[in-house]
């Protein structure tokens, strides 16, 4: 396989399109902004909040200034629609900021694919709520979430 293909490829069928959302939780839940990195262009866009990076480098930045800034994060991500080549996601994470306030971030984003499976686009809008921990409902030891772990339409989210 080349290395620059990230199967399932478009076009999306539903059981497709949630296999690649769920490949993308599993990276984004690895902190680890190389590998995340990967699934992209190399001329990847981007519109995260109120930053816009744009191409892998620009995305590891990204991704390595966030994960400094969010600590125990913990992301769910579903499947809300799909076409051809676009998914559009809803999410929701946990995180802990450095001075011990607790957040849950929700959001939405719209994914544009190429041929070769690899993510050209991503558009996300996120809120920020800040929670005592009491509230926290992502509990599972950082890294991939659980398969029996409630997705959020099962924590009514």
């Amino acid at each position: 396989m080349p290395p620059e293909l990230r199967p399932p490829l478009p076009p999306f069928t539903r059981e497709t399109a949630a296999q690649k959302v769920r490949m993308a939780e599993d990276g984004w839940n690895s902190r680890d902004p190389q590998r995340v990195a990967l699934a992209y262009t190399p001329d990847t866009i981007w519109r995260n909040r109120h930053e816009f990076p744009s191409g892998r480098e620009q995305v590891i930045e990204f991704l390595t200034r966030k994960w400094a800034r969010e600590v125990e994060y913990r992301l769910i991500k579903e499947l809300w629609a799909f076409d051809a080549n676009r998914i559009a996601v809803r999410f929701a994470y946990e995180w802990l900021d450095h001075n011990g306030q607790w957040f849950r971030s929700y959001g939405n984003e719209n994914w544009e694919f190429d041929a070769q499976g690899l993510m050209h686009r991503r558009f996300a809008s996120i809120n920020d709520l800040a929670i005592a921990e009491s509230e926290r409902l992502f509990h599972w030891p950082q890294g991939r979430r659980p398969d029996h772990h409630p997705n959020l339409s099962e924590l009514g989210l």
